[in-house]
């Protein structure tokens, strides 16, 4: 493994960690979306990193699957930032509470 792909699963590793940690800590439902989606770009380039060809020609096939997932990740975030919008013309607020349910 050379030095670049090493420091690009780092540094996805590094972006992984700080979108769980917003994930765990933050309580607004639009910043657990940013960090859902931090994590999925990390994920992304773990997939990209691993795929590059080290002696031949990079795999396709990760490619294809990192575009695949990009375009299913922006779908999803605009459904997600629509059920956001729906929640707050609901509620008046954007936060979970987890101690206002039943």
């Amino acid at each position: 493994m050379n030095t670049t792909a090493l420091i690009y699963l780092l540094t996805a590793a590094a972006v992984f960690g700080i979108g769980v940690h917003g994930l765990l800590q933050a309580r607004q439902v639009l910043r657990q979306l940013l960090a859902i989606n931090l994590m999925g770009g990390a994920i992304f380039l773990l997939l990209i990193t691993l795929g590059g060809g080290a002696v031949g020609p990079p795999d396709p096939v990760p490619q294809a699957m990192v575009l695949t997932g990009i375009v299913i990740a922006v779908s999803a975030t605009a459904f997600a930032l629509a059920l956001l919008l729906r929640l707050q013309d609901a509620t008046g607020t954007s936060e979970l509470d987890p101690n206002d349910g039943a």
